[in-house]
């Protein structure tokens, strides 16, 4: 779920298009119900390692039936395992450690601010993604929208709130960190789908060791059937189904359109949340996410655009 490692383009959205956006907003937001319904019976990482090996099947299913060939070079699996750390180990790890404390409507707001870590990481290290005025006013305001989330938890006596919203902040700026390398990494040539085939089989491989020596998952009890039934969906339709759905639309609408997808996660997420785990959002939770989707807006400059169009 990071930034696209596309230039931006303007493409005109068809009907499909569209409702596949929705699909995968659908999908992306899912996994933080998904997420919510595991966390009862299972410890964080053995849930971040499942989504990602039952992802790597899928997806190597995928690859196979495309005919896509798997590099061999040293250098290359180096690289799937940079961006497996950064793109799917390291948030998705924060992202559940951070919904044993939070609402799971609360952390996909969080993750929403992915690409306002995006724009700042890019400016620093690309040469044609620098933040203009614009941009910079939609930081200001997303990171307005932070403080609004993050002011909501100070009276949390324990702290653990607090804690679990820097963790999914953290989660949002390592999204941001892999969408700037994988950039420089399709650069070289290798076909999308291979690289998201090979980074979540690294992923999944990198998370293996943490869950077998932290979780010790034989010495939990057999999960329900709505546990495995929420692994599954989360590995092979949150994971899998989402990144063949992610690059569809990139290859068709562009990057700046399938950016959009952003603003429509949250409100999946909170639909599932509030609607069947019976979660609260306090009118905080509202007024930070109403300013993080203005700053995103603000920052893909769509609208403020069509709005000089009329007037003129």
């Amino acid at each position: 779920m990071s930034g696209s490692a596309a230039k931006s383009i303007h493409l005109a959205m068809t009907p499909l298009e569209w409702a596949l956006l929705i699909l995968l907003s659908m999908l992306w937001g899912g996994s933080f119900f998904f997420v919510e319904i595991a966390l009862r019976e299972l410890s964080p990482f053995t849930i971040v390692f499942v989504r990602l090996f039952l992802g790597a099947l899928g997806l190597f299913g995928v690859a196979v039936y495309l005919g896509l060939s798997f590099p061999r070079g040293v250098r290359v699996w180096i690289s799937f395992f940079c961006l497996g750390l950064f793109n799917n180990a390291v948030p998705f790890g924060l992202l559940v450690w951070g919904q044993v404390h939070l609402a799971s409507g609360v952390a996909a707001i969080f993750n929403a601010t992915t690409p306002l870590f995006t724009l700042v990481i890019a400016h620093f290290f690309t040469a044609d993604e620098k933040i203009t005025p614009t941009k910079l006013l939609g930081i200001i305001i997303g990171v307005g929208g932070v403080a609004t989330l993050i002011g909501a938890k100070f009276d949390d006596s324990s702290g653990w709130v607090l804690l679990a919203s820097c963790a999914c902040l953290g989660a949002a700026c390592s999204y941001g960190i892999a969408g700037v390398f994988a950039r420089r990494f399709l650069a070289s040539g290798i076909a999308p789908m291979t690289a998201a085939s090979g980074q979540v089989f690294a992923s999944s491989m990198l998370l293996l060791p943490l869950a077998l020596a932290f979780d010790q998952p034989w010495n939990l009890p057999a999960p329900n059937l709505a546990t495995l039934a929420s692994l599954v969906a989360i590995g092979l339709f949150s994971t899998s189904l989402a990144y063949v759905l992610y690059f569809r639309i990139l290859t068709t609408a562009g990057a700046t359109n399938l950016s959009l997808v952003t603003l429509l996660v949250p409100a999946s997420a909170i639909v599932l949340g509030v609607g069947i785990l019976d979660e609260q959002l306090l009118p905080k939770h509202i007024a930070g996410m109403t300013l993080i989707a203005l700053g995103l807006i603000t920052i893909d400059g769509r609208v403020w655009r069509r709005i000089k169009e009329v007037r003129s």
